[in-house]
């Protein structure tokens, strides 16, 4: 049985605007079904590669494909992604309902207005059916962007900053959603938070001036298999004891924190922090806290 294709593979792609080289020979994969994040610093090379994955620009040298297709051939990806822009602009005079209906109707979507009236709904905005473009505030501008990109329920959709400017509330609305979509759509979200993407995805990639820093799943990533923090309130550790554990490779201790960093094909994560744990309680220790990996935050900076 042949192996499925994956939902985004870029392979090798490059971007150059003249001398200028913004995006360097990136390749990853992104499996259908998962949530990927796109992660750099400003310059980084993001938006060039959004770009790239949507189709808006061609690659100097590489490929991009999407579900298999080359997203810059005409019709080849219709109706199968979805896309949220950054700053997507609307025409200020259109009333929001009979636009996203006329998007609908460009998408293949029949009945448009009823796909038109799920998407609203779906990002809570259904009372602006009415409401004119111009009328709208930033936040809600967003939702709507990304109620057109939900119309459909496509296959694959790229979300790029989807909860910048948005209000706690609907953030989190917003983080929702994406979480249900998760194993049926896949999800590509560009984004500067980090603890989003952290909580999100399932794996990302680090860009850093147009090269790809690193890619994996997020336990990769943040080490989630090969350390965890024991925070303590009161008590030391006996890092002599902690490293003499079977699979222990490494034990340091500062500002109350104690990270143990272990060879996981030797003893288990719940293993090893259990042994860690007994070892603490016997010496008197109280434990305030127990977290397994790196944030994803000092993996990125550590990278870029």
């Amino acid at each position: 049985m042949s192996a499925p294709v994956a939902a985004v593979e870029i392979s090798s792609a490059t971007k150059a605007f003249g001398p200028t080289v913004a995006v360097n020979q990136v390749s990853f994969q992104v499996a259908q079904g998962e949530c990927y994040g796109l992660i750099g610093p400003n310059g980084a090379g993001k938006t060039t590669l959004f770009s790239l994955l949507c189709g808006y620009l061609k690659p100097t040298s590489g490929q991009v494909r999407i579900l298999g297709q080359d997203p810059r051939h005409p019709g080849a990806i219709k109706g199968k992604l979805g896309v949220l822009p950054q700053d997507a602009a609307f025409p200020t005079t259109y009333r929001v309902g009979p636009l996203l209906t006329y998007w609908a109707r460009l998408s293949g979507l029949a009945p448009a207005e009823k796909h038109a009236r799920e998407a609203i709904e779906r990002v809570a905005l259904a009372e602006a059916w009415n409401v004119e473009a111009r009328a709208l505030s930033h936040g809600m501008a967003k939702r709507i962007a990304m109620a057109q990109a939900l119309m459909g329920s496509p296959p694959v959709v790229f979300l790029d900053e989807p909860t910048a400017g948005l209000d706690p509330r609907i953030a989190a609305h917003v983080r929702q959603l994406i979480r249900e979509m998760k194993g049926g759509q896949t999800v590509v979200v560009s984004s500067h938070n980090l603890h989003e993407l952290e909580e999100l995805c399932d794996g990302a990639a680090i860009l850093d001036r147009g090269r790809l820093a690193q890619a994996g799943s997020m336990a990769e990533l943040t080490a989630r298999a090969e350390e965890f923090r024991v925070q303590l309130a009161r008590g030391e550790p006996d890092l002599t004891a902690l490293r003499a554990l079977e699979g222990c490779t490494a034990a340091s201790w500062n500002e109350r924190t104690l990270v143990v960093q272990f060879d996981g094909r030797k003893q288990p994560p719940e293993e090893m922090i259990t042994r860690t744990l007994e070892l603490l309680i016997r010496s008197g220790a109280k434990v305030l806290a127990v977290s397994r990996g790196r944030k994803l935050e000092e993996r990125v900076l550590q990278l870029t």
